[in-house]
């Protein structure tokens, strides 16, 4: 910085067989959807019924008119195709690929769900359904418009090396691709007429591109590739419960569960930016350690992932009794685990929370199984209406209608348990590299409370909240620039200030002029409070032992008390 020359920097470049400007990511996606189901309904007596239905979906695999696919394909020591993570695997690149993935012709979803009233105020409910999770189009992607039509290398300054920076956009030469044969991949920039599974000469590649790169840089491929073992996932949806009527209320009750079958994820096969060659088998290094060529890291779409989620589900409903009072109560008790809850780690939830990361060993992304981000064990809420017929009112019958008819007050009521969140060391632990989210080791359990002389301080000790774990570093047999291990801790162990919120509505409808039997319009007039009381509710904390303010709270949730008022015509 002090010289005001770069360290480092990416760009991401074109083939020159690619269309540039503004069409620089140019493709002519296809792909067909076919899908049909049925439902029938059975009353087998007056007190039971049964409704059964099967729904079919297939989509077929993403296609590109000028063929401009390519994947990289684990393969064994005699050329067969394996998995990512088998021990000695190599990978081929290889260009039109086909199939670039499995076509999973399972996409069979039935239903089924059962009515029986026991007596004339219960009704008994139960019901089953299997819901098919189809590959999209996001996830397809990942085969079309990657290398060698396109390419990001990454230039860093070396000893006796500087960086070469414009202010300007300066256009990079990409080398041409050859096949393992010798021969030019894309012959006068005609993508359509390579046959299909045409692997890739990535050595010659490398070589290349290394040649034309300040200071002869190594560049690393890392594609996002699609799993050629991917397939459908399902939701298996399952619940019982029994409706009662409570005279001019109504009870629900159920459980529901939802086990989430093969679900769409990311797998790091290769380790994470920088891993060391023991978590980078696709990467070649020599025997002082350094890099020499092959990949870095990669983003494999799969489906191995797997959820459950588990709740009681209440509710009480009225929707008018003899005081003008309607109201719907719900009361959720649920718990929802998996080992990823997005397909890729998003950005912080705020500027110092990390909400989603990927697993700690990308390697066995399963150890993560934990409870799930969006989790919330208690839910709460009410909505209510209550007229308030001023016009009855004995003493206010006198005052003109106009000003005493129509008002109504309504209320929203919300009341949650806290989200749960993760802890991380904020160094790097292990060998795998840079991108994962390594976790400490916990020491001591903190009381965490909102409640304390420093309400923001939810850990309770301030600038020692990282006493409460141990970052296992510099330990033996420990891999890595800091020799560690992976953190005991677990994923999404810790929970977060709980959320109260209660919205108020002062409503008043006036009708205005005559159309035949009817009012020609009604002016509606609202005074609407939100967060009334102002109630702090607290976001997450800091998160990262390492970090700024681990421990801090530094962010509400939700707003401060809002009001507003408005002028409705309704005609």
């Amino acid at each position: 910085m002090l010289t005001a020359t770069p360290f480092e920097y990416t760009i991401r470049a074109a083939a020159s067989v690619t269309p540039q400007g503004d069409k620089f990511d140019e493709a002519s996606v296809r792909r067909e959807a076919y899908s049909f189901y049925f439902l029938d309904g059975w009353k087998v007596n007056s007190r039971l019924s049964v409704n059964y239905g099967l729904r079919y979906e297939l989509n077929s695999r993403i296609k590109e008119s000028e063929q401009r696919t390519s994947s990289a394909i684990p393969v064994d020591a005699n050329g067969n195709e394996t998995s990512f993570l088998a021990p000695g695997a190599r990978q081929i690149f290889l260009y039109n690929p086909q199939p670039a993935y499995p076509l999973d012709k399972n996409g069979w979803g039935p239903r089924v769900s059962m009515d029986y009233a026991l007596t004339k105020h219960t009704t008994l409910h139960a019901g089953r359904a299997i819901t098919t999770l189809l590959p999209n189009l996001w996830l397809e992607n990942f085969v079309t418009g990657g290398f060698p039509l396109t390419f990001q290398p990454v230039v860093t300054a070396r000893a006796n090396i500087p960086v070469p920076f414009s202010g300007s956009v300066v256009a990079t030469t990409l080398p041409d691709p050859y096949t393992t044969q010798g021969q030019l991949l894309l012959p006068g920039g005609d993508s359509s007429k390579v046959p299909v599974n045409t692997e890739i000469d990535l050595q010659r590649y490398q070589n290349d591109l290394a040649a034309i790169t300040p200071g002869h840089e190594v560049q690393l491929f890392s594609p996002g590739v699609i799993s050629r073992k991917f397939r459908n996932g399902y939701l298996a949806a399952y619940t019982a419960g029994f409706d009662q009527d409570l005279q001019k209320a109504k009870l629900s009750v159920a459980y529901v569960g939802t086990p989430g079958i093969h679900l769409p994820s990311v797998l790091s096969a290769n380790g994470y930016t920088g891993a060391s060659p023991e978590f980078a088998p696709y990467t070649q290094f020599d025997f002082t350690g350094r890099v020499t060529g092959g990949f870095g890291p990669e983003s494999v779409i799969n489906n191995e992932s797997h959820s459950i989620y588990h709740a009681l589900q209440t509710s009480v409903t009225q929707n008018q009794s003899r005081i003008g009072l309607s109201f719907q109560a719900s009361y959720t008790f649920s718990k929802s685990l998996d080992d990823t809850s997005a397909i890729i780690g998003g950005p912080p939830v705020n500027s110092v929370t990390i909400l989603q990361a990927p697993p700690q060993n990308p390697l066995d992304p399963g150890a993560d199984r934990g409870t799930s981000t969006f989790d919330v064990t208690h839910v709460f809420t009410l909505s209510a209406i209550q007229s308030v017929p001023l016009e009855k009112v004995k003493f206010l019958q006198r005052v003109n209608r106009k000003l005493t008819a129509g008002w109504q007050l309504l209320n929203i009521t919300t009341l949650t348990s806290g989200s749960p969140f993760s802890v991380f060391s904020g160094v790097q632990q292990t060998g795998v590299g840079l991108g994962g989210a390594d976790r400490p080791d916990q020491v001591a359990k903190p009381m965490l409370s909102t409640s304390r002389t420093i309400r923001e301080d939810y850990f309770g000790r301030g600038a020692d909240n990282g006493s409460f774990f141990s970052l296992p570093v510099g330990v033996p047999g420990g891999t890595g620039p800091n020799f560690g291990r992976f953190g005991t801790l677990g994923r999404d162990t810790f929970r977060g200030p709980g959320y109260k919120d209660f919205d108020i509505s002062l409503i008043k409808d006036t009708s205005f002029g005559r159309r035949g039997k009817n009012e020609l319009g009604i002016v509606q007039f609202r005074a609407e409070f939100f967060n009334i009381f102002n109630v702090v509710n607290f976001a997450l904390p800091s998160n990262v032992v390492l970090g700024s303010g681990f421990g801090i709270i530094s962010k509400t949730a939700g707003t401060s008390r809002q009001i507003q008022f408005s002028l409705k015509l309704i005609y």
